[in-house]
């Protein structure tokens, strides 16, 4: 079990390494690629001066049992015997120099009767001492029978005691003696040239892991003399984009990484010029916009206070002037909530926007909201209604209440504008970890590309579209702002025809981490007709009676995510998911 755990933990080791560590990825690659072509060629050595010792070693054992079969049947043939003592002797005898007569004296003989002859002067076997017909192959035997004339050879395995087996070959051919024919076979062992083999093979072997050793370390020296300046490169890389824009990469000699490091440090030093450039730019720019507006604060002031007894004395004038002074009253309002925007965007590019957080009742700021946006709602013959599906209607938050209720009041102003006097429902849920509010309307909707831009500074969708609320154009990208300030998330959806939703979704507790939303993107699954499935009635809450409220019931995010996709709606969000979790009922 440990040498598994081992086994496992190496593999591991072995696969981070590849894939973190191109040197290791070179080092590797050249090895294995070295040890397969020293695998083959030093097989193929091996094979080559296999195959050259052996007919080496064959050619001469021929040569020799050739000299030996015919020194030996010219003897036979001119031997003169009359009995059967006097034969075993004489064969003996001239047997025996078949052993001393080789190159080396690893030689040995076997001399048996071919079968089926019937004299009285002849021999069954002669042999050195050691060696049997039994080590001698049947195919050797039936060729050297079958014929008087020829000489036939075949590798075997000659037993040498308790050490085993030797490689040998044996070499059969005919002799004649007192006209009896006989088979003589040479053994001659090879063990000596296989030592030699066995040597050849080692030191090849050897040779060859001293090699792999070798061409392991200079690819790993070469390979780092490569790879460092590249690493060090991506370290620096490292260090500018977290912001560090003093790093450089030291640059030593002048070769193409020398030149490479030179390049990279005059384009760091390039970017941190314009990024500073672009800071300083940026900075410049935030304080004119907060000196502007903070010196427009004082006139401002004064000509609202003029335009206003202008506006209360209306009455008193011409229709020329009396319109002037409503259009100087109307315009002077929009221009002071564009500089209370410009105010608070400044404030957001400073780093200076801070939380007032406190724990309030949801419906209280959605109750406000809903009554600040009733005349929004009379006016564009819209319903303004609440779905949720909390039990007592009822939800604490820890939140700043001003600028929640400025998020809320932003998406249901706008979508009253854009309803053309269909219904906006503001969906409401929440679990243990998060709130989210949704605002529903079934209007105009927004198109792909609206959806990209619709919370940037100063966008309008449809720039030459009447404006009843007014506007400054910076209420999304306040509200987003806002909602990232709780920690939370902003999303947009919207078809064109079927309506548009914003959902803000927020952590219960400050500093709590969002990881899904209660409300799925849009609540309703989308289309125009989700309006008239929903039954509504009015309800009471600590804040008074506002609107009606109905019961959002148990939405599955699985099934809204798909009708989402079937209509072919996007959504532009702050970096999270559009679907939301499962909500769960609170107590």
């Amino acid at each position: 079990m440990y040498s598994w755990r081992a086994l496992q933990g190496g593999q591991r080791l072995i696969s981070r390494r590849w894939r973190t560590s191109l040197q290791f990825r070179t080092v590797l690659t050249t090895l294995v690629i070295a040890s397969i072509a020293v695998i083959g060629v030093g097989g193929y050595l091996a094979g080559q001066i296999s195959n050259g010792l052996f007919k080496e070693r064959l050619a001469q054992a021929q040569l020799e049992s050739t000299r030996g079969a015919t020194q030996v049947q010219e003897s036979f043939s001119g031997a003169s015997l009359s009995d059967q003592p006097r034969v075993s002797t004489y064969v003996k005898d001239e047997l025996k120099l078949l052993e001393v007569g080789g190159a080396d004296d690893n030689r040995k003989y076997l001399m048996v009767k071919v079968p089926k002859q019937d004299s009285t002067l002849a021999v069954s076997s002669v042999d050195s001492g050691g060696v049997t017909s039994a080590i001698i192959p049947d195919e050797l035997r039936k060729a050297v029978q079958g014929d008087k004339t020829g000489q036939y050879w075949q590798s075997i395995e000659l037993p040498t005691g308790s050490s085993g087996m030797h490689p040998a070959v044996v070499i059969g051919s005919q002799v004649e003696l007192l006209n009896t024919n006989y088979e003589l076979y040479m053994i001659y062992d090879l063990n000596t040239a296989q030592l030699t083999l066995n040597y050849i093979q080692s030191v090849l072997w050897l040779a060859g892991a001293i090699l792999l050793v070798l061409i392991g370390a200079i690819a790993w020296y070469v390979t780092r003399m490569v790879v460092q300046p590249v690493s060090q490169a991506a370290a620096v890389s490292e260090k500018l984009a977290a912001g560090r824009l003093e790093e450089r990469i030291p640059v030593e000699g002048e070769d193409e990484m020398a030149r490479l490091a030179t390049s990279f440090n005059k384009m760091a030093t390039s970017l941190q010029d314009q990024i500073n450039a672009l800071a300083a730019l940026s900075e410049m720019q935030q304080r004119f916009v907060s000196d502007v507006s903070h010196e427009l604060r004082t006139p401002l002031t004064t000509v609202r206070m003029a335009a206003e007894v202008l506006y209360d004395a209306r009455d008193d004038f011409d229709p020329i002037n009396k319109r002037s002074s409503e259009l100087l009253f109307h315009q002077v309002e929009r221009f002071e909530l564009l500089l209370a925007d410009l105010l608070e965007i400044s404030r957001f590019d400073a780093g200076v926007a801070d939380l007032d957080i406190e724990s309030l009742d949801i419906f209280s700021v959605i109750h406000s909201v809903m009554e600040a946006a009733a005349p929004v709602a009379e006016a564009n013959s819209s319903e303004l209604s609440v779905v949720t599906r909390l039990r007592n209607h009822k939800c604490i938050v820890e939140m700043d209440a001003r600028r929640i209720d400025r998020i809320l009041r932003n998406l249901v102003l706008n979508a009253l504008e854009h309803s053309e006097g269909r219904p906006v429902k503001i969906f409401v849920s929440a679990d243990e970890n998060a709130l989210a509010v949704a605002v529903r309307d079934y209007g105009i909707g927004m198109s792909p590309d609206a959806l990209e831009h619709v919370f940037d500074r100063f966008w309008r969708a449809d720039p030459a579209r009447a404006r009843t609320t007014g506007g400054s154009g910076l209420g999304l990208s306040i509200a987003m702002e806002d909602a990232r300030l709780h920690g939370g998330w902003l999303e947009a959806w919207g078809v064109p025809g079927d309506g548009a939703c914003f959902r803000l979704t927020l952590p219960r507790r400050r500093g709590g981490a969002l990881a899904y939303s209660p409300v799925p993107l849009p609540p309703d699954g989308g289309g125009t007709a989700a309006a008239s499935h929903l039954n509504t009635g009015p309800i009471m809450t600590n804040t008074g009676s506002f609107g009606v409220v109905g019961a959002l019931g148990t939405i599955n995010p699985a099934s809204a995510a798909a009708a989402s996709a079937a209509s072919g709606n996007g959504a532009a969000t702050n970096g999270t998911p559009s679907g939301g979790g499962a909500p769960r009922a609170e107590s």
